[in-house]
């Protein structure tokens, strides 16, 4: 293993890949304080904001993705590849990084094409159960694949898959937060009531409000209490419909800063079904139900929650039911102490806290 001097990460697109990448950079800046990391994204696209927010340099790629509906986007899509291959190509022989990274999303592509062109490691750090077309392509020259599920042999070359697990924020392996700590945090909240997680992520996610909304009253006969981050673009309209609630015991937010005391108040957890809300559902192991989005290319969501439904690790409910069944299943594993402990047992067998180290250490491996 060699001291790590110049690093390239490349990716983006979503918080899904942007948090992974800019964690395994912290890691290596922590082991080399000297290292040199260059991040590649795409134009337009929330890595070229989140990536200097958090202190590193990033240049950006013209690369878009294929639009799914027919439109005279696609026609320009052979011409912006082939322009995102040539910036590549030039931005690695000026940089002449050790080893570079790819964590997702569109500037991935062409990034990790040309380094293994030219000759450079390359490392896919896969967050998902089943990989996309991108990554599958690129795994035939890759030197490394950091995977957080296991069965990916017959997707990825085998020789190359290092089962590391996915990065998951630093305050959830350290915490120390006592649950009055935690409840202080939401002072409307009842130490005393069973509490019920629902979080659709910063944006939010309709059918997970529509069924807390369906099941307010099932709350409220239940003596259960919801904290529930319904996402910005819901929060008015929620607002109004809880005003209207009033029986039901609701703690209602857009946005958890504190996601480490949201977990530790929570007896049951509803979310969807993003590879990093799994990897970090795991380290918290509280029962879990989980919703998948429809909206989700390759249908990566659903994937991902069935390898821990077939672990006996998760409840999953199908998003076009999810109205329906959702408080009503939450209420039930409330009930069910045997059903919730066997959830926290096995899904608590899943988990990787050293996963963002782990993947340090191939890269290490790799210079």
């Amino acid at each position: 293993m060699k001291e790590l001097k110049k690093i390239v990460i490349s990716g983006g697109g979503t918080g899904g890949h942007i948090f992974p990448a800019l964690a395994i950079a912290n890691e290596i800046k922590k082991r080399f304080p000297q290292v040199e990391i260059l991040f590649v994204g795409a134009e337009g696209k929330m890595e070229m904001e989140k990536v200097p927010a958090a202190g590193y340099k990033i240049v950006g790629l013209p690369i878009v993705g294929l639009q799914r509906k027919l439109t005279l986007k696609n026609l320009a899509l052979p011409f912006k590849l082939l322009k995102s291959l040539s910036l590549a190509k030039n931005i690695l022989k000026d940089f002449k990084p050790q080893v570079v990274i790819g964590v997702g999303g569109y500037a991935s592509g062409p990034t990790l094409k040309m380094a293994q062109r030219l000759g450079i490691p390359t490392l896919i750090q896969e967050q998902n159960s089943y990989p996309g077309k991108t990554n599958r392509l690129l795994s035939k020259k890759v030197k490394a694949v950091c995977t957080a599920y296991e069965g990916l042999d017959t997707v990825f070359p085998p020789e190359t898959i290092r089962l590391t697990g996915n990065p998951v924020r630093e305050e959830l392996n350290q915490t120390n937060l006592s649950r009055e700590e935690a409840f202080a945090e939401f002072p409307v909240l009842d130490p005393t009531k069973k509490t019920i997680l629902v979080m659709g992520g910063s944006l939010g996610a309709r059918t997970l409000n529509e069924g807390v909304i369906y099941g307010l009253d099932q709350l409220a006969d239940a003596n259960t209490q919801i904290l529930w981050q319904c996402g910005k673009y819901y929060f008015e309209a929620m607002k109004k419909e809880v005003e209207i609630r009033k029986k039901a015991a609701i703690y209602l937010t857009d946005f958890i800063a504190r996601m480490d005391a949201a977990y530790a108040v929570a007896d049951v957890i509803v979310s969807r079904a993003g590879a990093l809300s799994i990897s970090e559902l795991c380290i918290v192991g509280k029962p879990i139900i989980l919703v998948p989005s429809p909206n989700v290319s390759e249908d990566h969501q659903t994937k991902n929650a069935m390898a821990l439904v077939n672990g006996q690790a998760a409840i999953l409910i199908k998003d076009d039911v999810a109205k329906e069944q959702l408080i009503s299943e939450a209420i039930g594993i409330l009930n069910n102490e045997d059903k919730g402990h066997g959830l926290r047992i096995a899904i608590k067998r899943m988990a990787k806290p050293n996963a963002t180290k782990d993947i340090v250490d191939v890269i290490e491996q790799l210079a």
